[in-house]
């Protein structure tokens, strides 16, 4: 548990760094976009398939540390739907911060899709046995009475 505290501090410094960090040069160049999609058809129409790679991998990447620790630090937080929902929020803030006070940045909901999908990929893939290995399903007074019995004789 402490183990996933401090990779979860430490992602948290990461995409700090990685999202936060101002882009002076490249101000002209960038633009909010509200539009799901457009983003998504801009990088896919690069001419360089490896610019294409970066940006799409790199934002579902962004977002798979999400869907492995959330599970591991919160058990309230399992599940898919609860971790898409949490990443979402938290990326829509990343997102908003980076449009607001970062030179250079703009809200895009494209990255906030991508990173989305990372979480519930990275919870799919191995957040969802990390976080019942630390936290087991809990057994309730009330499952002796709607589970079948295996002690029962036929």
């Amino acid at each position: 548990m402490l183990l996933a505290f401090v990779c979860m501090v430490g992602f948290a410094v990461a995409l700090a760094r990685a999202t936060l960090v101002p882009s002076p040069g490249s101000s002209d160049l960038v633009h909010t976009n509200l539009r799901p999609g457009a983003s998504l058809r801009a990088y896919l129409d690069q001419p360089a398939f490896q610019d294409t790679v970066k940006q799409i991998g790199g934002n579902v990447l962004l977002g798979a540390p999400f869907g492995v620790l959330l599970p591991m630090l919160m058990p309230r937080a399992r599940g898919a739907v609860r971790v898409v929902l949490v990443t979402g929020l938290v990326m829509v803030m990343v997102e908003t911060a980076q449009g607001l006070i970062v030179e250079g940045r703009a809200f895009d909901v494209d990255d906030v899709i991508l990173n989305t999908s990372g979480a519930l990929l990275g919870y799919v893939l191995i957040g969802r046995l990390l976080g019942r290995a630390l936290h087991p399903r809990r057994h309730h007074w009330w499952h002796r009475w709607t589970k079948p019995s295996s002690s029962s004789a036929a």
